[in-house]
């Protein structure tokens, strides 16, 4: 994975750079998504391991595509058709969606709790967590009635746990020391 994402930021930052530069992320954010689509697509995946030339396998790329890519979307496919990384698509895609979360200040907070949180806390929670990471927040509330009491707080590499289950796996960790 970490090979992958190598070989994707680049494209991602390139192509998130040109889209700022001309006040066009919405629309590169839409043709990314889409030709992520065609990449995972079973029979382009295998077409994208075959040793198609990268003229030919760009052009089958962009036609498969069609009205969904601009002239500047196709020069993207066809530089990296070009460089043999059209497989990296779907990573490019999940780069460019960092790079345009942080662009905006935002940032998607999954929230796992025992029971589902009323408009109220929903709210609450939303305030606490945007003054807390410097950012608006967005909040994907889900309920795993297996966590008894509290809940799971996700936002990038920070995580929150506030469940029976960690709050005693924390216990018996402090316990051992």
């Amino acid at each position: 994975m970490s090979e992958l994402t190598t070989v994707a930021r680049p494209y991602a930052r390139a192509a998130f750079e040109f889209a700022v530069e001309h006040n066009n992320i919405e629309a590169w954010s839409d043709m990314l998504g889409f030709t992520a689509s065609v990449a995972n697509n079973a029979t382009m995946a295998e077409l994208l391991k075959g040793k198609k030339a990268a003229q030919e396998l760009a052009s089958l790329f962009i036609d498969v595509c069609g009205d969904q890519l601009d002239e500047s979307g196709q020069n993207f496919i066809k530089i990296m058709a070009e460089n043999g990384r059209l497989s990296a698509l779907p990573r490019v895609t999940e780069l460019f969606g960092d790079l345009e979360d942080e662009y905006k200040k935002e940032v998607d907070v999954n929230v796992v709790s025992a029971y589902a949180l009323s408009k109220a806390q929903e709210k609450e929670l939303s305030k606490s967590l945007t003054k807390r990471l410097a950012r608006k927040v967005n909040l994907n509330c889900s309920v795993d009635k297996t966590l008894i009491t509290g809940m799971v707080i996700t936002a990038g590499d920070l995580v929150i746990d506030s469940t029976a289950k960690g709050q005693l796996h924390r216990l018996s960790n402090a316990l051992q020391s």
